[in-house]
């Protein structure tokens, strides 16, 4: 039996310390090694103590904030190492002690008898995209939170803006721009409000711009600009799924698709009985949300609409025919849930699961690999 296989290593990873444990083939219990720092150079140093010789380990710790800085050194040392999906990591339900000794030795125990699931590990081209595009994410949520601030504000002083449904327009800032408080202490805090919210957009305006000149230097470029010929998806919504998806092609089928999304009905079957749920919500909840934004632009009826073609005129002719065999079925699939009793978020939930199955056809007709019609229904 060759070293690779024989040799398993448990990584309980935090900010400061990295739990050690090993465990040899065989149904031995997994050894405490001890803790560590989580710096390059103690890992090395661990290393060198476990493979004196260069023998292959196999490495594996939980996902989590400290990111892959540890999974690139350890792959780039030669060794095999799995980032493992917290999620899916099987527990004892009688258990309720968890220490990082205890979390190391049951990861070395799990590797060993293979019952682990990986994650797929970002390169680092992927992962500034990403970071870019999760940046852009929370600059809009503080616009968000600075619109609110300043709404409830003047709520509390009986002022309210009539002059049309719309808020945030040119007419919205030039009525804001013309309020005046009783007190000059007030009028200045409505500024500072005022200031706030376009400081956030002025972020939020900066990153989206940003983005725009990284997708015209990004290997999946051309698959963005391709995502956009479908209704519903414009920059930021392409730009986000790939970067928190990665190349679609990776995925053998739309339902593998729909599945690590978290798009799927959740289900609870036993004999005879089967009863299915609410989505399960597992996988990139940053790409779900976006997708079911994208899916609300179905409600209306199938329409090739001059925005639209821009956007579509961009693509290869195979993606513009998937793009619109996505609106017609799509904007039916919609009308027919709703006809049915469907409340809309469900219905919507559904096309956005549909959609996910457009997007990853897309992806192979950029690719250059078949996908089918059939694949889609």
């Amino acid at each position: 039996m060759n070293e690779f296989n024989s040799v398993y290593v448990g990584l309980d990873v935090h900010k400061d310390t990295i739990a050690v444990a090993v465990a040899r083939l065989g149904r031995g219990d997994p050894e405490y090694w001890g803790s560590i720092a989580h710096t390059p150079e103690a890992v090395t140093k661990l290393l060198e103590r476990l493979s004196p010789d260069g023998e292959v380990l196999n490495f594996c710790y939980e996902a989590g904030p400290c990111g892959y800085g540890l999974y690139r050194q350890l792959t780039a040392a030669g060794h095999r190492c799995m980032v493992v999906a917290p999620s899916l990591i099987p527990r004892k339900a009688g258990s309720r002690v968890k220490t990082d000794r205890r979390d190391a030795v049951t990861l070395a125990r799990l590797d060993r008898a293979g019952e682990l699931t990986a994650v797929w590990v970002l390169d680092d081209e992927q992962e500034a995209i990403r970071d870019l595009s999760r940046a852009r994410e929370d600059m809009k949520a503080a616009e968000r939170r600075a619109r609110q601030r300043l709404g409830a504000f003047l709520l509390r002083h009986g002022l309210s803006y009539s002059g049309g449904k719309s808020r945030w327009t040119q007419a919205h800032w030039r009525w804001l721009e013309g309020v005046k408080m009783g007190s000059p202490w007030q009028q200045i805090a409505l500024q500072e409000y005022i200031d706030a919210v376009k400081e956030a957009q002025r972020r939020v305006a900066t990153l989206e711009e940003q983005m725009r000149e990284a997708v015209a230097h990004w290997s999946l470029g051309p698959v963005v600009e391709a995502l956009m010929a479908l209704r519903g998806v414009q920059l930021v919504t392409a730009v986000t799924i790939l970067a928190e998806l990665g190349d679609l092609t990776r995925f053998d089928s739309p339902r593998e698709l729909m599945a690590y999304l978290g798009l799927v009905p959740s289900e609870h079957s036993s004999g005879n009985t089967r009863r299915q749920g609410a989505i399960t919500k597992t996988g990139n909840g940053h790409a779900r949300r976006v997708l079911t934004e994208a899916a609300w632009a179905y409600r209306f009826p199938a329409r090739k609409t001059a925005t639209i073609e821009r956007r579509a005129e961009c693509a290869p002719l195979g993606v513009q025919a998937i793009a619109w065999q996505a609106q017609k079925r799509l904007c039916r699939r919609y009308r027919a849930l709703i006809a049915a009793g469907k409340p809309a978020n469900q219905a919507v939930t559904a096309v956005a699961r549909e959609l996910a199955g457009f997007i990853w056809a897309i992806a192979r007709e950029c690719a250059g690999q078949p996908h089918g019609s059939r694949a889609l229904a």
